[in-house]
């Protein structure tokens, strides 16, 4: 049985809205908190087993701005966007959005 899904609006599994799209949005939040990623991923470092007492502003200012990230509606929508763009090739193409980005050249 095919279900249709019209330009406006497709039908997500609960996979997809709970999980999936999800994970695209910590991924894609953590690139544009960069910033308060390596604060705090340079308190931990200096700090180390009293990273809990000393690194609890740049732990603050990290969630923070990842949860704006996470509440926005915007965001999601962005997210849910790329995520359903990543499905569309990988059903067209058959090779995953993973193997597709390996291929790319690296600088490492």
């Amino acid at each position: 049985m095919e279900m249709e899904a019209t330009n406006t609006e497709v039908h997500l599994r609960h996979v997809e809205k709970d999980v999936l799209i999800p994970k695209v949005m910590r991924e894609k939040a953590r690139e544009r908190c960069v910033d308060k990623v390596e604060a705090f991923t340079a308190c931990c470092k200096e700090s180390g087993f009293f990273m809990v007492f000393k690194c609890r502003e740049e732990n603050a200012a990290l969630k923070e701005c990842l949860t704006r990230y996470y509440q926005d509606p915007a965001f999601f929508e962005e997210c849910k966007q790329e995520y359903l763009q990543e499905k569309l090739e990988y059903e067209t193409t058959g090779i995953p959005s993973k193997n597709r980005k390996q291929r790319l050249p690296t600088s490492m």
